[in-house]
This record gives C-alpha cells, sequence and structure tokens, in this order.
C-alpha cells in the first residue's frame, strides 16, 4: 500500500475532505499498483478579491520513472469554491497523467527489451 500524506493550509482539517482523498488515492491505487507515495495539500487561498478564496488541491505521486504532479495556483481556472470539486478535479488531472506516464513507460520498457514499441507507431 502506498503511502498517503495529506495536508491542510490555511484552512482547518476537514474529515469529510479526508475520507475522500482517500477513497479517491485508494481508487488511483487499484488502477496502478506501483504507486508508492501520495502527498496532496489542500490550501485555501488568502483574500482572492475577484472570486472569494477558491480552494487549491495539489497532488504529487510517487511512481517508478519519476513523479506525477498537478498543481493548479489558486487563481486559475482549476481554483474552485467548492472544495469537493477541488479535490475531484485534481485527482481526476492526476489520473490522466498517471495514464500517459504509464504508457510512456511501458512503451519504453518494450523499447529497451528488444519489442517494438506501441507508442511510436501512431
Amino acid at each position: 500500500m502506498a503511502t498517503l500524506q495529506i495536508s491542510f493550509r490555511h484552512l482547518d482539517r476537514s474529515a469529510v475532505a479526508e475520507a475522500l482523498i482517500e477513497r479517491r488515492a485508494a481508487e488511483l491505487e487499484q488502477f496502478c499498483d506501483r504507486i508508492t507515495a501520495c502527498r496532496v495539500v489542500v490550501e485555501i487561498a488568502h483574500r482572492h478579491q475577484r472570486r472569494g478564496s477558491p480552494y487549491h488541491v495539489s497532488v504529487d505521486l510517487s511512481v517508478p520513472g519519476g513523479p506525477i504532479m498537478v498543481n493548479q495556483e489558486p487563481g486559475s481556472e482549476h481554483a474552485h469554491g467548492d472544495l469537493n470539486i477541488a479535490i475531484g478535479d485534481a485527482f481526476d488531472a492526476v489520473r490522466r497523467r498517471l495514464q500517459d506516464h504509464l504508457k510512456r513507460f511501458e512503451g519504453e520498457s518494450r523499447t529497451r527489451n528488444g519489442e517494438r514499441s506501441e507508442l511510436g507507431s501512431g
């Protein structure tokens, strides 16, 4: 099982948010059993004048072949006023990056082992 770290910055811990993060991290682990660590930071920006105080969720996965990170800055189109949506969007984005990473990693492994790579045949 991968190590899961959850940090909250500029807001109180939320049992609901932690449970959602744990569930989404477990889903990632079912998708890819090679995740060795998952670090999640949940924060709320200080007084963002145009949009209130949007939530920002970053996810950092440790997997063979290098880390995978999703880190949208507060104030971007990925910042949210709803914490559950912010968590869901961050995990959706990291899953897409994980899928791309696994395809590249698998293609590199096949090429190194003398097999034809499926990635270069597009």
